[in-house]
């Protein structure tokens, strides 16, 4: 076996680099090879779509399916994030069991005939808890995290190679039959390295020694680095690298695209930025036609769920749902089609794309072609960079009419198999479905968080301490106590404090007195609340709520948190606590009994909901039992306020339902539960509910879909006759792609997920339809044999095709007049 043998000097310039790998999907072995214009695995050239799919944020249960999904999708590769934290959560502790199986969620990919990307980082941001380091971390003495700094270099160095000898132990890397094709060092430091100074060059020069030196066989990539040595390889990442990329740094390296984003991860408090599939598709035929490129990763391709503390500051525990594949790995229809029919028709092209000499058509500003000759073979790509209007473009004696912002791709320079902008895949809707009602008070115990005072502290301060550093990550929870003696000449008290937490829970001698919180975009908030004393001593307890700590940005290592004043103004006299005598406690009661466990639960004396005065910090316990079927299973919080949910002692994420968007809606109402998580009946839900949630309003629901609706125009697909004009070798091509040409005629094709049948149609229009799949109406000309004909070819299956022809539909019913079919139906079980 051979192994990499560039290691001796990771700068040289222009060098190709030459390293081991394996076929597809890890049967035999062969060399995986690059030079600038592609990735070459076991001797074959290769352009590669990969989407990212992150282990932990999914179950084991659910791996194969995902796989599938991605692969059915057109996918070559899955690329995943590696989550130090997780794995090491204390020097030296190590844990790869359930959701954490790397190994495992390998070796499904392995198993399913797919390649990997492993971006091992160590720094992997991610909207990852601190970024994916471990924050035991910070507390290594004079370490300055992702620099030149020899500490910080010593455990990266160690961690990493702990986790490459881990795969090599596997045999995993392609040098060893394994999928492992590509790995990745560090994350998007070029968008740092500035702050370090003379620290930042040579750390990304040691960076890539390391990752060298680790002989694992298989290139490696530093993404958003445009510096990055050779002979690792510079990648894009954003939504736009046909646009905004500089370019591999040396002619001998490929254009890779490690991170297209399919939306935009959200926080709370912000609605969800959508991008469409036609925009995903241009970026990425933009990408190959212009740069070259060979590698396009979707991140996500599924993007899952932040369970437990997992997710950084104010980000959503739903994680990039409007991904191909959404939270609960269902498909997002249009997304996941039209994408999977882009990578076909680039499949198409191979020999030329990967072979040809390029050439550049400029017809005007807005419109030009990019033209790949291999030989006989021919492939164009058509542009229109105009947003707002169509454009008529002659290429090779033919006019081509392109929508706006598209690109049409011919594979023999003439005939258009597929534009950016008509999309032909099915649309589908995403219904919640109520299974159970939890609305009965009976079905609900409760039991009050004990507020400490300064009195029951053990950890003592005469200074307000920075959350993090105390808590250590253990806990979002950190309570802030002091007792003084209040003069009652000093009238109309106003209790003053700032933070660079996320949220404040304010009480005076155990009394709720208020709550405020912060957002995403504020790096501060402050409390102003008028509040009522004793004479005499007076206990102030101030809780401080990190919703995930920061995951990103130079000198993380300093990032404070935590009370940063406390102040009570009265008429007479203002005091400053800040330097005060203070005592802390580290999280809540209930998590240190583990109350949300079926043992912890039995600790602590539960009383009857509803049967004393309500208080923040209440924690709620219920049973449920398992909805019947495979359908996701959801908990709607729509009732509740902000606090943490568990299923059977594992905890589903936190929620956050009272942070409302602009449009005065909370941000997420449905929490994934897994169904890997449940029992068949009586699982124990617990809620930490911090503000004043309403349990009874609670349901267990499931999610499918239940609507699917195809829009297809009769210009749309190719005559076949053209194709059979070519070579042997591109007709077989087309005959092995015929699912995205659609065969000789366009086609509606419509399929309901597992388990359902078509049960109505709720719409069928043959003719000129106004709208789209979203919203839609007859237009001028309009078949009346349309829904019967789409009836009878499709009630009562889970799937069905309807030709976009006029004899289908007993004639022309307005000759001269372009037609389109518009389908729209209920899937039921």
């Amino acid at each position: 076996m051979l192994r990499l043998f560039l290691c001796l000097f990771a700068e040289l310039l222009l060098m190709v680099a030459v390293v081991d790998g394996g076929s597809h999907g890890g049967d035999g072995s062969g060399n995986v090879t690059y030079d600038g214009r592609s990735l070459i695995v076991d001797g074959d050239r290769k352009i590669l779509f990969s989407g990212s799919i992150h282990y932990p944020r999914s179950t084991p249960e659910m791996w194969p399916s995902l796989i599938a999904k991605a692969k059915e999708g057109g996918l070559d590769v899955i690329q995943t994030l590696v989550f130090w934290n997780l794995h090491e959560p204390q020097p030296g502790q190590f844990d790869f069991s359930g959701r954490r199986d790397l190994v495992r969620f390998i070796k499904e990919v392995q198993a399913q005939g797919l390649y990997v990307c492993l971006r091992i980082g160590p720094f992997i941001e991610g909207e990852w808890n601190y970024g994916g380091l471990p924050f035991w971390l910070h507390d290594v003495p004079g370490i300055v995290f992702r620099s030149d700094n020899e500490p910080f270099k010593f455990h990266m160095k160690r961690y990493a190679t702990m986790m490459v000898n881990m795969m090599k132990s596997e045999r995993l890397y392609a040098s060893q039959g394994g999928p492992i094709i590509l790995s990745q060092i560090e994350n998007e430091y070029g968008m740092v390295e500035p702050a370090f100074g003379e620290q930042g060059p040579p750390y990304v020069r040691w960076v890539a020694r390391l990752a060298v030196e680790l002989q694992t066989g298989v290139p490696w990539v530093m993404c958003k680095q445009d510096d990055a040595p050779d002979p690792v390889i510079n990648a894009c990442n954003g939504r736009q690298c046909g646009e905004t990329f500089v370019g591999p740094n040396s002619p001998n390296k490929p254009a890779i695209w490690t991170e297209n984003w399919t939306s935009f991860y959200q926080v709370y408090g912000e609605e969800p930025r959508i991008r469409s599939a036609e925009d995903i598709a241009y970026h990425v035929a933009l990408f190959i036609a212009k740069m070259k490129g060979s590698y396009v990763n979707y991140y996500m391709y599924h993007g899952g769920t932040n369970f437990g503390r997992t997710a950084s500051a104010y980000v959503l525990t739903g994680y990039y749902d409007q991904a191909p594949l959404d939270e609960y790995g269902l498909l997002r229809q249009p997304k996941w089609g039209h994408l999977k029919e882009l990578h076909a028709a680039i499949k198409l092209c191979l020999k030329p794309l990967l072979s040809g000499s390029q050439l550049t058509i400029n017809f005007s500003e807005l419109q030009q072609a990019f033209v790949f000759q291999e030989s006989s073979e021919c492939v164009a790509f058509l542009v229109n960079k105009d947003k707002r209007k169509n454009a008529t473009i002659h290429f090779q004696n033919s006019s081509y009419e392109l929508p706006p912002l598209s690109i049409s791709i011919l594979p023999d320079c003439k005939t258009v198999v597929f534009n950016t902008a008509k999309v032909s895949t099915q649309f589908s809707t995403r219904s919640m479905e109520q299974t159970q009602k939890l609305d009965s008070v009976e079905k609900w115990e409760e039991y009050k968080e004990d507020i400490p005072n300064f009195d029951e502290t053990s950890l003592r301060a005469n200074m307000l301490l920075e959350q993090m550093n105390t808590t250590k990550d253990v806990s979002d929870y950190l309570w802030y106590n002091f007792r003084f003696q209040h003069d009652p000449s000093n009238s109309h008290p106003m209790l003053k404090v700032t933070s660079l937490a996320h949220v404040l829970l304010a009480f005076v001698n155990g009394e709720f007195v208020g709550s405020v919180h912060g957002s995403h975009s504020d790096k501060n908030f402050s409390m102003e609340k008028e509040i009522s004393l004793i004479n005499g001593t007076n206990y102030v307890s101030l809780l401080s709520v990190m919703v995930g700590m920061p995951d990103s940005g130079a000198y993380l290592e300093r990032r404070v948190a935590g009370l940063r004043s406390v102040r009570i103004e009265g008429e007479r006299e203002i005091k400053d606590f800040s330097n005060h005598s203070w005592g802390y406690q580290v999280g809540l009661l209930g998590e240190k009994l583990q109350i949300y466990t079926d043992l912890g639960s039995r600790i602590v004396p539960w009383s009857r909901y509803g049967s004393s005065t309500h208080q923040p910090l209440t924690w709620y316990k219920a049973e449920f039992d398992a909805p019947a079927g495979n359908d996701p299973v959801v908990l709607n919080l729509n009732s509740m306020e902000k606090g943490e949910a568990w299923v059977n002692g594992q905890s589903i994420g936190r929620y956050w339902v009272s942070f409302l968007t602009h449009n005065g809606s909370p941000s997420q109402t449905w929490y994934n539960i897994p169904r890997s998580f449940l029992k068949p009946t009586d699982n124990l839900l617990v809620l930490l509910e911090e503000e004043n949630g309403y349990p009874p309003g609670i349901s267990i629901d499931t999610v499918s879909i239940t609507k699917i609706c195809g829009h297809v125009a009769d210009s749309h697909s190719p005559p076949v006759a053209t194709w059979r004009s070519r070579n042997r070798q591109q007709s077989l091509r087309l005959k092995n792609h015929k699912k995205v040409l659609h065969g000789r005629r366009p086609k509606v094709l419509l399929r309901c997920p597992p388990g359902r049948n078509i049960s109505k149609i709720l719409f069928a229009s043959y003719g000129n339809p106004n709208g789209s799949c979203e919203s839609y109406e007859h237009g001028s000309c309009h078949s009346s044999y349309s829904k019967a004909i789409v009836e009878k070819a499709c009630l009562g299956k889970r799937k069905c095709t309807i030709p976009v022809w006029s004899k289908k539909f007993n004639g022309d019913p307005c000759p001269g007049i372009p037609k389109a079919l518009l389908v729209d139906a209920q899937c039921s079980t």
